[in-house]
């Protein structure tokens, strides 16, 4: 089962003895070579599972803790980042996609594919029956 971003950040928090200060102290030389913006604010929604971060900042992420996106993201690959690297090139193809899904049809969309995605063929077998009828109801209809 695929574990979320919130849980792999607390991970390496512990592994690492790291608060959250430090991560975006760690961040910083990144952030500034990439030209990408990560606060405390982001951080702690990350953190807390409120948000995922987009893939700018899930790389900042990785790199500043020396992990792999993939992993960082919960899939079961590697955490290390060298012995990850060509795995992570099969998940390119996946976040593309993904993004695709955000930008035509929103966040919320992204957030039930990889929700159905972690689910076993029964609980998708449900899922595809709740959706059809939800479907059906007038009051959650377009």
């Amino acid at each position: 089962m695929k574990e979320s971003t919130a849980t792999r950040i607390k991970q390496i928090m512990s592994k690492k003895n790291l608060k959250q200060v430090d991560i975006l102290r760690l961040a910083e030389p990144y952030c500034s070579k990439y030209q990408v913006k990560l606060n405390k604010n982001d951080l702690s929604q990350y953190v807390s599972g409120k948000v995922q971060p987009k893939q700018d900042k899930l790389k900042i992420l990785a790199l500043a803790l020396n992990v792999s996106e993939a992993w960082l993201m919960g899939f079961n690959l590697p955490m290390n980042r060298l012995n990850a690297e060509v795995l992570e090139t099969n998940l390119s193809d996946e976040s593309k996609l993904l993004d695709e899904i955000q930008s035509k049809y929103g966040s919320s969309t992204v957030q039930v594919v990889q929700l159905f995605e972690s689910l076993n063929d029964d609980g998708k077998q449900k899922a595809l029956e709740n959706l059809s009828d939800l479907t059906e109801i007038n009051k959650y209809k377009r």
